[in-house]
């Protein structure tokens, strides 16, 4: 039987001579080789593909395996891989193997490529019908930019098959097959090209999805590390010079009028240079830690905020939190933000013997903060601005709270923020000093 041995169903006249008989065996042959050949290539390419979704992710090599393969069993000379821009607004070679030898953007010969990939980069992208359906050229197709023309001649090509690498989704781009068989093309290469196809798609979506699970991991781990520099900078640094600032206005309030000169002069320039110091601090924070960073937790910066004012001061200060309702749309920020002025206000400025803050739940859903302190007071009518009020009271604005202050010369001085939920707010509440 030799090369026909396995050939048993052809169809051929009873009558043909032998040489007849011959060459129709052989091409019974050839198609049932090619047949054998498709269906290994492609159950390659599902493992390759399988392969890819259970190790390490190498896309490259993925696309160098299936190019060798796709060119070596679609009897053909040359591959190449063209892929869409993310936003699909340009298109561009990717990969190509061409005779055997395979390039890729970094390979030290891909410049020097004769392919005209330009011009056929923007054909693939202008011919939209070939987004979604496999297209088939001629070496001469009036479809073809002319480069195209005079490269297929110079190269001996006679026909090339773009194959789109197509999601439910849209496309990713194509794969591009050329071929110097003179005969047209043969089904069973188009069915062969449109099946790898298929699992190129599979091998380059994936890629992706990983590649951007990946970029989304890394700006998580830049954020966490911006958001820990910050706690760092915030509890160190700033803490720190808003300790000193304390200690240094004590000691001029303690030497009053009796200071010398020089005494005086050098303590404030040490407060400035405090004060400027703590600014940056708190400006470096700010910038560090994004909007989009998580809720602080309101329970212990408040432990933190009158624990430090207790450590820095020479008053007690005095912390009761009750229960504590859900928070919304992150408000947190600016009711620590408010808590922590209230505070330094009174550290600073009250000549209080006593501090006392409160947190608790108002009707589950709402909050009351209350800074309280036993110091000199102030009259109802004095300007607030220099004791930090009116950022007090753009903050309790911009959550849609009420912030209220009971004060009164030698009474002490009593600072009150209630916040509810939008559609708790009780109407006709405002902001007022009584």
């Amino acid at each position: 039987m030799g090369e026909f041995e396995g050939v048993t169903d052809f169809d051929v006249p009873v009558d043909a001579d032998p040489w007849t008989l011959r060459d129709v065996l052989r091409q019974e042959r050839v198609a049932r080789r090619r047949a054998e050949c498709a269906a290994e290539i492609q159950s390659d390419a599902v493992k390759l593909a399988i392969d890819l979704l259970v190790r390490e992710p190498d896309v490259k090599g993925f696309f160098r395996v299936f190019m060798h393969r796709l060119i070596e069993d679609s009897e053909s000379h040359a591959c190449g891989v063209w892929l869409l821009s993310e936003d699909q607004s340009s298109c561009r070679l990717w990969m190509a193997n061409i005779r055997g030898t395979c390039y890729s953007e970094e390979h030290p010969g891909w410049d020097s490529i004769a392919l005209p990939r330009t011009s056929l980069a923007r054909h693939l992208y202008d011919y939209r019908q070939g987004w979604t359906e496999t297209t088939i050229y001629t070496a001469d197709d009036e479809r073809l930019p002319p480069e195209l023309h005079a490269f297929n001649a110079a190269n001996a090509i006679s026909s090339i098959i773009a194959a789109p690498l197509v999601l439910p989704t849209g496309p990713l781009g194509w794969v591009a097959l050329a071929t110097d068989d003179p005969q047209p093309c043969e089904a069973w290469r188009r069915t062969l090209v449109e099946a790898m196809a298929r699992q190129a798609t599979l091998a380059l979506h994936y890629s992706r999805v990983v590649e951007r699970s990946r970029a989304e991991e890394r700006a998580q781990a830049v954020l966490q590390e911006r958001n820990r520099i910050a706690r760092d900078i915030h509890d160190s640094l700033a803490q720190g010079f808003g300790a000193i600032l304390m200690q240094l206005q004590a000691a001029q309030r303690a030497g009053g009028d009796g200071l010398p000169g020089p005494v005086a002069t050098a303590l404030e320039t040490a407060v400035e240079l405090a004060r400027a110091h703590m600014i940056e601090a708190r400006r470096s924070v700010s910038a560090l830690r994004p909007q989009q960073d998580e809720a602080p937790d309101v329970r212990s910066a408040l432990a933190r905020i009158t624990d430090l004012a207790s450590r820095t001061a020479e008053v007690p200060v005095e912390l009761s939190i009750g229960e504590l309702p859900p928070f919304v749309d992150g408000v947190e920020r600016d009711i620590i933000a408010i808590a922590q002025e209230a505070v330094n206000n009174a550290v600073q400025h009250a000549r209080a013997r006593r501090i006392k803050v409160r947190a608790e739940a108002v009707r589950s859903v709402g909050f009351r903060l209350s800074v309280q302190d036993d110091g000199r007071g102030f009259a109802a009518d004095r300007s607030l601005a220099g004791f930090g009020m009116t950022s007090m009271r753009e903050r309790a604005e911009r959550i849609g709270a009420s912030l209220t202050i009971v004060t009164a010369p030698r009474s002490g001085t009593e600072v009150v923020l209630a916040w509810e939920p939008p559609s708790f707010t009780v109407p006709g509440q405002s902001d007022g000093i009584r």
